[in-house]
């Protein structure tokens, strides 16, 4: 039986999909209410965060995805509270009773990326207490005197598939692109505010939803060496070859209007994100394969099913 948490959640529900495909019995758990607004996965049993018994079951992994993931969440009690010792306290179990834990770092943990995006890096330089918090539990995991025997953390770059509808604001570019084209037949993308960058240009890592989870499961099953790792395509693409992407999908002429990037956002804006993969390559883990063209295509028909 796995414990799934943060279950209602995009790259959770995704993965307790692909579980129950698989035949293997999953404990979702997320923060009740979320779950009412999904339709739901059968033969699965929901439960409540704050309500977890985790001696109640008889629990042979767990894949903790679960977090406050607002990147503009500014309370630190409640990010520590969720982020770090719910973490804790799912960690120490996995230790005592002795099986594989797998949990969500963040690249946010990068910063702006002043030191690259090497998952041999530590010292790094959050640039909001999201990040802070992610990197934390990154710090105890690495020093913790007592550790589960496989555990496993994964530095998600810019996640994006089907079933994002319900983020809002916190739904990637590729899903506000379908909507917006859907919508005016015109997408908005952010100006660029660095000299000998142009306007579309800026990149990011961004890696399908399909490829993380089968990472994620390659991970729970195979013992590959502990530690952190980035998870990513390892290929930085430009915001306008996702645009593009999605217009050709839509067999639509592309039309972008470039605006003026908001002052609020401007001083943490990252003109470039790309992972560095040569690590999880290392191992036998599944590795991302699925191109930018390809991802937005499948993600056209966005449906979450719950």
């Amino acid at each position: 039986m796995i414990l799934v948490t943060g279950a209602a959640g995009f790259i959770g529900y995704h993965t307790v999909k692909k579980l129950i495909t698989q035949g293997t019995q999953v404990i979702a758990c997320d923060h009740i209410g979320h779950f009412f607004t999904r339709r739901r996965i059968a033969d699965t049993l929901f439960m409540d965060r704050a309500q977890l018994e985790l001696e109640r079951y008889p629990i042979t992994g767990i894949i903790h995805l679960g977090a406050i993931t607002d990147t503009r969440c500014k309370d630190e009690v409640k990010l520590k509270q969720w982020n770090v010792e719910f973490s804790k306290t799912l960690w120490n179990h996995a230790a005592q009773k002795k099986i594989p834990f797998i949990y969500a770092s963040s690249a946010a943990t990068y910063g702006r990326g002043e030191l690259g995006f090497s998952d041999d890096e530590y010292n790094l330089h959050p640039i909001n207490p999201y990040g802070a918090s992610k990197q934390a539990f990154d710090r105890f995991a690495l020093d913790a005197q007592i550790k589960p025997p496989h555990w496993l953390g994964f530095k998600f770059f810019n996640v994006y598939g089907p079933g994002e509808e319900y983020k809002g604001a916190m739904a990637s570019v590729v899903t506000k692109a379908y909507h917006a084209i859907n919508k005016t037949g015109r997408l908005e993308l952010f100006q660029s505010h660095v000299p000998g960058i142009e306007h579309g240009h800026q990149k990011r890592d961004f890696i399908f939803i399909d490829d993380v989870v089968a990472t994620l499961l390659s991970a729970l099953l195979k013992k590959s060496p502990s530690g952190i790792y980035n998870l990513g395509s390892g290929k930085a693409r430009t915001f306008l070859d996702l645009a593009h992407a999605v217009f050709r999908t839509l067999k639509k002429e592309p039309t972008i209007d470039f605006v003026p990037m908001p002052d609020i956002l401007r001083s943490g804006y990252q003109y470039f994100t790309e992972a560095r993969m040569e690590k999880l390559a290392s191992t036998q883990l599944a590795f991302p394969s699925t191109s930018l063209e390809e991802g937005v295509a499948q993600s056209r028909h966005a449906h979450y099913s719950f």
